[in-house]
């Protein structure tokens, strides 16, 4: 999966760009700007993933509310609202850029481990899928309360890895 994405981005150079990259420094530029462009693709694609599962989440709340279980729906609106957070997280997050004078140079390393730190976000989609499927599965409020508790941690769990995404970033070498 990884690599197809980047592959995906290289494929996509026109002819300008593919002629551009015999030119000196160019190449590792270009290479740097794939890999930035492929994780942005990641992470969008990671994003969409939380929100299809936040908006199972708010169907199964407006089934609740015709059923009148309205406390079951307040319990699930932290939930939505984790997920809703992660979502905005995934999208508007840094995507290893530093600039020619920047005192932080981010390299190729930096950037992979950035890619792959993202690309591990995926398997929390699944997770969240897991505990949405629980909530739309409860048949009582004991149940749900349960799923539901499942899925706030879980949200929590996910947003407090990608807070860690930045120590990514954070851990390349300084320019002396």
């Amino acid at each position: 999966m990884a690599d197809d994405l980047r592959q995906k981005v290289q494929q996509a150079f026109n002819k300008v760009e593919q002629k551009m990259k015999d030119v000196p420094g160019y190449k590792g530029y270009k290479e740097k700007e794939v890999r930035r462009e492929a994780d942005k693709l990641l992470r969008m694609q990671v994003a969409r993933g939380f929100d299809e599962q936040r908006r199972r989440l708010v169907n199964v709340q407006a089934n609740l509310v015709s059923a009148g279980r309205l406390n079951a729906v307040l319990h699930l609106d932290r939930a939505a609202a984790k997920l809703q957070l992660l979502v905005d997280r995934l999208k508007t997050a840094s995507y290893g850029y530093s600039g020619l004078f920047s005192a932080v140079k981010v390299q190729e390393a930096e950037l992979d481990a950035l890619y792959n730190f993202d690309a591990a976000l995926l398997n929390g989609v699944d997770k969240v899928r897991g505990c949405v499927e629980k909530v739309a599965a409860a048949a009582n409020d004991e149940e749900l309360t349960t799923a539901g508790n499942c899925l706030i941690r879980v949200a929590e769990e996910m947003n407090e890895t990608f807070g860690q995404r930045q120590d990514v970033l954070l851990k390349v070498t300084p320019v002396s």
